[in-house]
């Protein structure tokens, strides 16, 4: 955890975390532009493009941990700050992104 109290998850970390059904529902939020999106996405995860979250915060519940996911990163965790800022209790960034996804986890989504 850094000192904004955001967590980094790697790509392996969020592929177990999705399979484990011990824990609180995950909400991972992918933050890139929707042609990015359309390339290959994880099932499961809330479209919000980076530059509509302030506007569609309601459309996620603080107080369940939240997987935010880019390209390589980058734009995740600007989001992961932000909505650490809001007040939302448990925020990881994905380190490495899609790109990252694609190369360890899952090979048949597209790289870009």
């Amino acid at each position: 955890m850094n000192s904004a109290g955001i967590e980094f998850l790697s790509t392996p970390e969020l592929a177990r975390l999705r399979t484990d059904s011990s824990g609180s529902a995950l909400q991972i939020v992918d933050v890139r532009e929707t042609w990015e999106y359309e390339l290959c996405h994880l099932p499961g995860s809330i479209h919000i493009p980076m530059g509509e979250i302030p506007s569609r915060l309601n459309e996620l519940d603080p107080d369940q941990p939240v997987a935010c996911l880019c390209h390589h990163g980058v734009r995740s965790y600007q989001v992961a700050m932000y909505l650490k800022k809001q007040d939302f209790t448990h925020v990881y960034n994905v380190e490495g992104g899609i790109d990252a996804w694609s190369r360890q986890v899952d090979p048949s989504c597209a790289t870009y």
